[in-house]
């Protein structure tokens, strides 16, 4: 039954995440691009000035920060360290080079989508940007973020990846097992399944506010100390750095091809960047605008800047620190999947004890994941509220049944929870995307006026 689910899920998988999809998220990144003059790049300085500078002025919720903290807990889970895993593994080394291509345009998609949620607020950008009779096309948008939330990102890939972390580290040869719905599971699964359902419940509960305030402590700690780790390892295995780039690239245009496969190969490692890539980032996606949303921001362009680097700190700082061990390592192409493989990549790239290196994996990772998982409940919540109003009762529920749903997720594969996240991720992306190419001029011109002003 498991084997027939996971063969449905792959072909529509593959009909979503088809070329005319990898090709849209580009052309979009790159036709933004081109509009904004490279802004992503240029004006790199002045997003990580305002992104430290508190707001003393606009509308919203919490500060530009704390958006980007709320944005990047989000984004920064699985995705950084077992979505590049799973994208090395079925793409190639090359995937991560169509990661790079994807982030480097996605990051102007990012401040574009930003800056019309915090001029239109988010969803409303579609109706009131494009017109009422464009009003579908976002519920469409909101309807596959509940999605996303509900059986992507939000919940079955992190808590999936958490507890496959533990059970690598306390439990790997499954000595202590109990059988449930006709499979084995680990004690280590069950009891750690259990525990961050109980935790994400409790901070759940308290909403924004209380979801801002544990992101603005435990991204910046996490993401510096997985930082410090993979680059500890690079630095320990410095002397493969040169031939791992060149592995990637080569990789990424099918060179490394075997029989004549060369078109073939690329595809794939294309197909799995992009879609990993936009699976940690979300540039395109439509998500973080709602975070951005809720900021105090003096101006929408600059509430876009800050909100860019999000895509910045997720995929070419993070996801490259751990495609790199990974290939470095080579622990890509050894037969293992999901965590395993950056697990294994730890313990060969660090000259410490296996279990030790271990350890700082699984760490890292339930940090990574768990605040993934409020952020999504976050987003996935506005969504719903968009589709029906202001009915409390409803959203309650909802936010149950989210909990539910991070219950359920370590008793999933592997394969099918990050099938699942694919598919929704991509049809959440196509309306948002169609919005985007519309309101490109309201981008250029808000953009134009704040950077007019600040030479005034």
């Amino acid at each position: 039954m498991f084997e027939s689910f996971n063969s449905i899920l792959k072909t529509i998988d593959s009909f979503v995440w088809g070329l005319p999809l990898i090709i849209l998220i580009i052309s979009v990144g790159l036709f933004l691009t081109i509009r904004l003059k490279g802004l992503q790049i240029t004006k790199l300085g002045l997003a990580i000035k305002h992104m430290v500078k508190n707001e003393a002025s606009g509308d919203g919720e919490v500060s530009g920060f704390a958006s980007l903290c709320t944005a990047l807990s989000a984004t920064i889970g699985t995705g950084n360290i077992v979505g590049v895993a799973t994208a090395l593994v079925a793409g190639g080394p090359g995937a991560l080079f169509w990661m790079w291509i994807a982030a480097l345009v996605g990051t102007a998609t990012k401040y574009s989508e930003c800056l019309l949620a915090v001029k239109y607020r988010p969803f409303y950008y579609i109706e009131h940007g494009m017109g009422k009779k464009w009003k579908w096309l976002a519920k469409l948008f909101a309807f596959f973020g509940v999605g996303v939330g509900l059986l992507g990102i939000g919940t079955f890939t992190q808590i999936n990846g958490i507890t496959s972390a533990v059970n690598n580290f306390f439990d790997a040869n499954n000595q202590w097992t109990v059988t449930l719905f006709g499979r084995e599971y680990s004690w280590s699964v069950i009891i750690s399944g259990i525990l961050l359902t109980i935790f994400a419940a409790l901070v759940l509960i308290g909403g924004l506010k209380r979801i801002s305030s544990v992101a603005q402590v435990i991204v910046p700690f996490m993401a510096v100390t997985y930082f410090i780790v993979t680059l500890a390892i690079l630095v320990y295995n410095f002397r493969e750095i040169p031939n791992a780039l060149a592995t990637i690239v080569q990789s990424a245009f099918g060179l490394r091809a075997v029989g004549g496969g060369a078109i073939g190969s690329m595809m794939m490692a294309m197909q799995m960047g992009v879609a990993r890539g936009i699976f940690s980032n979300e540039a395109g996606l439509g998500s973080a605008p709602i975070a951005a949303a809720a900021a105090v921001a003096d101006a929408p362009a600059q509430q876009g800047l800050i909100s860019m680097m999000g895509t910045f700190i997720d995929t070419i700082v993070i996801c490259t620190m751990t495609g790199l061990t990974i290939v470095i390592t080579g622990s890509w192409n050894i037969g293992l999947e999901g965590v395993s493989v950056t697990t294994r990549a730890f313990q060969m790239g660090l000259p410490l004890p296996a279990q030790f290196s271990s350890f700082i994996l699984m760490r890292c990772l339930v940090f990574f994941a768990f605040t993934t998982i409020l952020g999504w409940n976050y987003y996935s919540e506005r969504c719903l509220e968009y589709i029906i109003g202001d009915k409390k009762n409803v959203i309650k529920a909802y936010k149950w049944l989210y909990i539910l749903c991070i219950f359920i997720g370590p008793f999933m594969t592997v394969s099918a929870v990050w099938t699942i996240a694919d598919i929704f991720n991509g049809l959440m992306a196509i309306p948002n995307l169609i919005a985007l190419i519309a309101l490109n001029g309201v981008v250029v011109s808000e953009t134009n006026k704040y950077l007019n002003s600040l030479k005034k």
